[in-house]
């Protein structure tokens, strides 16, 4: 099995170096940027499966660098973590609906960044049916990992693709957030319940006017994935 690429991203020579060796004793590929000039031209070079990207940096910031990279087609389904000093829970939605598949606060240790990295890599290739999915010209393709709508490529990503197929394989019924976090984000993982809505009302937008009343709020629960009206 080929080694998953990890680009590090921070201006601490200290912080990337301490990330370094954890993750190569992890048995990951490791790549280094100080910059986030020097971290996009890697991600096209080079390709990693997953970017750890600090928010403060020099000149263009990590949260910015995460927004172009999730506005490029090449690289838009780059899952990312944000690496952040800021605990605020603001902060924290704002790195999300950037783009970031999670954050993780410093200091923070070692085997935990492991332990979140992995579990952001197997949500990124998630298994499930590998039959497409078509409702009301809404398809889903699990092999092409590709969406449509009535022909049409749909832009989106990885964390709102797993969601919708999740809703497509589940349908009619109503899943409370605490639920879709398990289903979706894994068990093991500690995400706020609030990230489910933030990746809900994403995805309601990469569906767009035609298909995004499939996703209702069932008040008091959570959502369900529906063709009734």
């Amino acid at each position: 099995m080929t080694a998953k690429t990890v680009l590090i991203v921070d201006d601490e020579a200290s912080i990337r170096e301490m990330i370094a060796v954890a993750l190569e004793m992890a048995d990951y590929r490791v790549l280094e940027a100080d910059n986030a000039q020097d971290a996009h031209a890697m991600v096209v070079d080079h390709q990693p499966d997953l970017l750890l990207l600090d928010w403060m940096m020099p000149g263009t910031s990590g949260i910015e660098l995460a927004r172009r990279l999730k506005r490029e087609e090449t690289t838009a389904e780059l899952p990312i973590i944000m690496l952040t000093a800021k605990g605020e829970e603001d902060n924290k939605i704002q790195g999300l609906e950037a783009g970031a598949d999670d954050y993780i606060t410093k200091p923070f240790s070692p085997r935990e960044l492991v332990a979140r990295l992995k579990a952001v890599l197997r949500r990124a290739t998630p298994r499930g049916v590998e039959d497409p999915i078509e409702i009301n010209g809404l398809l889903l393709d699990p092999v092409g990992h590709r969406v449509s709508a009535y022909g049409k490529a749909l832009d989106m990503g990885p964390t709102e693709y797993r969601l919708l197929q999740f809703f497509m394989t589940h349908q009619e019924r109503a899943y409370t957030r605490s639920q879709l976090l398990d289903q979706v984000w894994g068990g093991n993982v500690y995400v706020e319940e609030r990230t489910v809505d933030v990746h809900i009302r994403r995805l309601r937008k990469a569906l767009g006017d035609g298909h995004q009343n499939l996703i209702q709020t069932v008040r008091g629960t959570g959502y369900r994935f529906s063709a009734r009206a």
